[in-house]
Parts: structure tokens; C-alpha cells; sequence
């Protein structure tokens, strides 16, 4: 086994978002979805009276707990429908980890936590989204391993390695993937 490191060293704080949407536990079900409506997401975060999050509810809760039964959406409270335990994972953590425990727990969300405080979620879809951009960083890094020259010049989506956003496409200079602002910038100096 050769000495070459897939381990993307890419913390959560850089892939996840940082607005999560929240109800408290006696708010009613109808409320949930309204909210998931209105700001296009998949999961809500029940918090308690302390503004502590203490469950977490997603559209298939939803389907499984409330349509399934035919329960009237309003009579229904988030604690009754939430799913516990909430699964967390501090801020620094590495992506890869936090793949690790969606797979292990069999769920597609975190909470991210800074010092006990919620402080954003990471789902599957946000590791999806950079999976491209670790492919090619997997690559060049075996290719280095073995011997051979780096590739000179290749498009990608990623964040830039110089302003840290996101970008699409990326171009590899001098051995960093860099956005077309910051290639035009290093080019003016």
C-alpha cells in the first residue's frame, strides 16, 4: 500500500449552510411544510423551549408519520413527528467524516455545531456538489504519487485555492486550482 492520502481535508464550515430553518416542538405540522415550502428545503429543526435543537423532521417524516396516517396536518405537533435522535457533528470536522456518519446512521443531514451551538446543517447533496472537484484533486494527487507530471491546465467546479469561493470552472496554475478573477489578477501582477 503506497503512502498516498485520499482524505480531502475540507472542513464542513466550508460546504455546509449556515441558514437552518426551525420550528419549536408544539408548533403544528401544516406550519412545517409551509416553511419547507417557502424556502425550498427538505428538513426543518425542532428546537426546544431553550432554543436548543432537539429533533429534526424532513419530508419523508412527513410522508411516513402524518400523510401515511392521514392525520390533519394541524392537529399534529413537531414533537410528535420529529426524528430523534439529532444526529450532530462539530464545524472543523472533515467532509469525510461527516459522510461516514450519514452512512453509518442511515440519514442525509448533520447539524453543524460550534461549541455546543447550531450553527448550520450538511446534507448529502452539499458533499455531492464538491464530489467532482475531490475526483479531480484524488487524481492529480495519484498522479503526482506515481511519477508523472502534473496536468498543466484543467477545467473543474471547486472552491479557489487563492479567494476560497465558489467556482466554475477552476484552473489548475502552478499547482492551484484557481477561479478565472484570481487567473487574471496573478496574470496583471
Amino acid at each position: 500500500m503506497s503512502n498516498f492520502e485520499t482524505t480531502t481535508a475540507i472542513p464542513i464550515k466550508d460546504v455546509m449552510s449556515s441558514s437552518v430553518i426551525t420550528v419549536r416542538e408544539d408548533d403544528n405540522i401544516e406550519l412545517v411544510a409551509k416553511l419547507m415550502t417557502e424556502h425550498d428545503v427538505g428538513s426543518i429543526v425542532v428546537i426546544d423551549s431553550r432554543g436548543y435543537p432537539s429533533g429534526m423532521i424532513t419530508e419523508r417524516d412527513l410522508v411516513i408519520r402524518v400523510t401515511a396516517k392521514n392525520y390533519l396536518p394541524k392537529k399534529i405537533k413537531s414533537k410528535e413527528v420529529m426524528s430523534i435522535p439529532l444526529r450532530t457533528i462539530d464545524l472543523n470536522v472533515d467532509i469525510q467524516e461527516a459522510a461516514k456518519r450519514m452512512q453509518k446512521y442511515s440519514i442525509r443531514r448533520l447539524i453543524v455545531l460550534d461549541k455546543d451551538k447550531m450553527v448550520g446543517i450538511i446534507s448529502s447533496k452539499d458533499i455531492v456538489a464538491i464530489t467532482p472537484a475531490l475526483i479531480e484533486i484524488i487524481m492529480e494527487k495519484a498522479r503526482i504519487t506515481q511519477g508523472l507530471p502534473p496536468i498543466k491546465e484543467t477545467s473543474s467546479s471547486g472552491y479557489c485555492d487563492r479567494c476560497r469561493q465558489w467556482s466554475d470552472p477552476l484552473v489548475n496554475k502552478e499547482g492551484k486550482f484557481i477561479c478565472e478573477d484570481c487567473r487574471i489578477e496573478l496574470e496583471a501582477e
